[in-house]
């Protein structure tokens, strides 16, 4: 192999400039963990790797890199070689990488090399140096990272007011769940591993930008749905000055009938043709995010709450009205999330700095220097 082709081990760079990045693992690697933005066009499949992995176990490398290229025979391997080809000419400033920056990189930059004339950076230390970097990051960039925590009633319209800020986190974003019992959204959660590596990068990306400009975040429990908020994150949120950002009721009612309701509608209405199967989709994830939290209720409630919910979604489809939907919305918001919200927040009375409608926190924010 080539001692002359490009190696590249500035994980800081790579990450904080958003290099384009070629992944040349298998499948089952890639959604197992990656990194944002990566492209993955594996030099083995999935099968094909497993085999290669057994008589490297039990032969050697030269007999797995000569099963390799029994397995991926000539037209195959164009076919590689012409999809690497198209990466690198679309993100001329890319680089690649496979688990460890071994052999497989190490091929796949050398055909490139030699049979499409183009000279990549492989990474070296490959995914694992990688990842290491992250986790190391992470911890480092947490503590390091001055945040200031937006806390607010369920529906006070925090994600949409942090997402006006250049240097902010959208945790929930970043979850893909809105990060109550009725957060799911129609995809599913990233791995934890995905989440990691995506709130390590920001940090490590917005803590280069100085740290005069604190960084907004959403106040979060622990778990955002089946995820978890990083722990050094989420120890450090804990020790972060709070505003509050107020709405009246009537609004937040509103803007979670907006987010629950209305763009969960359209979000399907752009996959399922039939709004007899969205109904039912819709119908059937309320009811059971309702049964999640029925401890909680208590029995009489919780039955209370149900007939609310099958009745007005039939209402809201079959009609066009609103109103038993947003008389559910308001009973979970009154009788159920404020109470443990207001609980939650007495314990951080000492953190709060400020509380105020939305006009009132941002121009607090600017008044403070802190946007």
């Amino acid at each position: 192999m080539s001692q002359e082709l490009p190696k590249e081990s500035d994980f800081a760079r790579i990450f904080i400039e958003q290099i384009p990045l070629l992944d040349v693992r298998a499948p089952i690697e890639f959604h197992a963990g990656a990194f944002p933005g990566s492209q993955n066009i594996p030099l083995l499949n999935d099968e094909e790797r497993h085999l290669v992995g057994i008589r490297y176990k039990h032969h050697g490398q030269d007999a797995a890199i000569a099963l390799g290229y029994t397995l991926v025979d000539a037209e195959k391997r164009q076919q590689r070689i012409t999809q690497w080809q198209k990466f690198f000419s679309e993100h001329p400033h890319g680089m690649l990488y496979c688990f460890r920056g071994g052999l497989r990189s190490r091929l796949t930059q050398s055909m490139l090399s030699t049979e499409a004339g183009i000279s990549v950076p492989r990474i070296v230390g490959g995914y694992k140096a990688m990842r290491r970097f992250l986790i190391n990051s992470l911890e480092h960039e947490s503590n390091r990272a001055k945040l200031i925590i937006l806390g607010g009633r369920t529906g006070s319209g925090k994600t949409p007011f942090i997402q006006t800020y250049s240097k902010m986190m959208d945790l929930e974003g970043i979850a893909n769940h809105k990060g109550s019992a009725f957060g799911q959204e129609i995809d599913p959660q990233p791995s934890q591993i995905d989440i990691d590596h995506q709130v390590a990068i920001q940090l490590l990306r917005m803590n280069t930008r100085g740290v005069a400009t604190p960084i907004l975040i959403e106040d979060e429990g622990a778990n955002i749905g089946a995820r978890r908020v990083p722990d050094s994150l989420w120890q450090h949120m804990h020790k972060s000055p709070i505003i509050i950002l107020e709405m009246p009721i009537e609004q937040r009612i509103s803007q979670v009938f907006n987010d629950y309701i209305l763009s969960k509608r359209q979000q399907l209405s752009q996959r399922l043709a039939n709004e007899q199967t969205i109904q039912i989709h819709m119908r059937d994830e309320l009811l059971q995010s309702l049964t999640q939290i029925q401890r909680r209720l208590g029995d009489e409630r919780f039955r209370s709450l149900n007939i609310l919910a099958g009745t007005g979604m039939t209402e809201y489809f079959e009609q066009g009205r609103t109103e038993i939907l947003k008389l559910l919305i308001k009973r979970m918001l009154v009788e159920y999330y404020d109470p443990m919200y207001d609980y939650q927040i007495s314990k951080k009375n000492e953190r709060i700095l400020f509380s105020g409608n939305e006009q009132s926190v941002r121009e607090w924010l600017v008044a403070q220097s802190l946007v």
